[in-house]
């Protein structure tokens, strides 16, 4: 085509539309601000909270966390306890999510 490569205008053409959409979201980073803002993280309320295998008292306690630790967690809460991330459970009373947060 006129003698210019067809990669070349390839590669023109999808710089072009990586332009366009980044102009048309304002330079702001494609998809990043939604991620983050659909992401459940939880703040430990109590002083000691036990993390425990499974979401009952009677499930092994496997760590412990510390006052104001923030961690990613699910949106899941069985039985009182939520979900966290890593699959471990932590007593839903014992936690709050952060204002940033998509936890329901």
């Amino acid at each position: 085509m006129f003698g210019i490569p067809v990669r070349g205008v390839v590669v023109v053409g999808v710089l072009a539309a990586a332009g366009l959409m980044y102009v048309a979201n304002d330079g702001r980073r494609l998809g990043v601000e939604e991620v983050a803002s659909h992401e459940c993280k939880v703040t430990v309320i109590a002083d000691v909270l036990n993390v425990r295998s499974g979401p009952a008292d009677t499930q092994p306690i496997v760590a412990t966390m510390r006052r104001d630790a923030v961690v990613r967690a699910e949106p899941r809460v069985e039985n009182g306890f939520r979900l966290l991330a890593d699959g471990r459970w932590v007593k839903e009373e014992f936690v709050t999510p952060t204002s940033d947060s998509s936890c329901t």
